[in-house]
C-alpha cells in the first residue's frame, strides 16, 4: 500500500513537472513577440527610444508625445486606407465567390479534366508571385487599353491590382473550399435533387449554409492578405494615389534622410487595428472551423 502511494506520489510530481516545463517553454517562446509589440506601443507615443525605454530630446526618461500621429489628419493616410480596403474587400468577395462555385463543382461533379484542373490548380499554389510579375504586367497594359475597363482594371489602378490578387489567391481557396464541401453529407442534397431543386438553388439554400465556418475561415485569411499586401501593390501602381498602407510605410524609409523610425511605428500600430478588430469579431468563426458540416456521403 506505501509502495503504490508513493508510485501515485511519484507520478503526480513528474506530470506536474511536464505540464510546468511545457508552460515554461511556451511563455519563453512568446517573450519576443510579447516585447516587439511592447517596443511598437511605447515607440509610437515617445519622441525616441532606447531599447524599451522613451526618451526625450536631452536623452532623458520619458518624452512622451502624439506627434508620430499627426498623420491622421492627412487626408493621404484616408486614402491609402480605403485602397487597403477596398483591395482586401475585394479579395474577400471575389475569392470566396469564385472559390465556392468552383469548389462545390469539383466536389460533387464529374466532367472531363477534373482530375487536371485540380492538380494544375496546386501547380498555380506553388508558383511564388514573384515569377509571374512580368506577365501580370502585360496583362494589365492589355486590360488597360479596352475602353471601359482600362481605368478600373488597368495598370496603376486599385481594381487592377485586386484583380491580380483575386487571381494568385483562387487555388488555396479552391483546394480549401473544396476540402469543406467533401465534408458534407449528400443526403440533403439528394433529396432536394429528387424533389427538383436545381444545382444552383442546391448550392446556395442548402450547402453554403453548412459550411460557414469555411467561409469564414478564407474570408479572414483573404482579408489579411488583401490589407497588408506590398509586393503587388508596390509593383504595379504608381506614387500614392492608388498605393495601399504598407506601401505608403515603404514611401516614409528614406535612403538620404534620417528615418523616424517612431513615426513609421504608429502608422504600422494605425494599420493593425482593422486588423485586430477583424479578428475579435471572426475568432469564434475560426475557432468553429471544422463544425460546417457532417463527413460521411459518397
Amino acid at each position: 500500500m506505501a509502495i503504490w502511494v508513493e508510485t501515485e506520489r511519484t507520478g503526480g510530481l513528474s506530470r506536474q513537472l511536464r505540464s510546468s516545463m511545457a508552460y515554461v517553454l511556451l511563455i519563453v517562446s512568446i517573450i519576443p513577440i510579447l516585447v516587439g509589440y511592447a517596443w511598437l506601443l511605447i515607440a509610437t507615443f515617445s519622441y525616441r527610444t532606447e531599447g524599451l525605454l522613451p526618451k526625450d530630446a536631452e536623452g532623458h526618461v520619458g518624452g512622451w508625445t502624439l506627434a508620430n500621429w499627426a498623420f491622421v489628419t492627412d487626408p493621404l493616410i484616408w486614402r491609402v486606407t480605403l485602397n487597403s480596403l477596398l483591395i482586401a474587400l475585394a479579395m474577400v468577395v471575389g475569392v470566396g465567390l469564385a472559390s465556392s462555385l468552383a469548389g462545390y463543382a469539383l466536389s460533387r461533379m464529374n466532367f472531363v479534366g477534373r482530375r487536371g484542373f485540380l492538380s494544375m490548380t496546386l501547380i498555380l499554389h506553388a508558383f511564388p508571385s514573384v515569377t509571374l510579375l512580368i506577365s501580370i504586367f502585360f496583362v494589365l497594359q492589355a486590360i488597360s487599353a479596352l475602353p471601359g475597363f482600362g481605368n478600373i482594371f488597368g495598370y496603376n489602378t486599385v481594381g487592377g491590382v485586386a484583380l491580380v490578387m483575386v487571381s494568385l489567391d483562387l487555388p488555396l481557396g479552391i483546394w480549401l473550399m473544396k476540402g469543406f464541401f467533401d465534408n458534407i453529407s449528400w443526403d440533403m442534397e439528394r433529396a432536394a435533387l429528387i424533389d427538383g431543386a436545381s444545382r444552383f438553388r442546391v448550392w446556395w439554400e442548402i450547402i453554403m449554409p453548412q459550411i460557414r465556418p469555411g467561409l469564414a475561415a478564407l474570408a479572414i485569411f483573404t482579408f489579411l492578405t488583401g490589407w497588408s499586401a506590398y509586393l503587388i501593390p508596390a509593383t504595379f501602381t504608381i506614387g500614392t494615389k492608388v498605393s495601399n498602407l504598407p506601401v505608403y510605410i515603404n514611401y516614409l524609409m528614406s535612403e538620404t534622410s534620417p528615418t523616424n523610425w517612431n513615426q513609421i511605428a504608429a502608422v504600422g500600430l494605425f494599420q493593425m487595428i482593422p486588423i485586430l478588430v477583424f479578428f475579435f469579431f471572426t475568432q469564434e468563426k475560426l475557432l468553429n472551423i471544422y463544425s460546417g458540416g457532417t463527413k460521411g456521403g459518397v
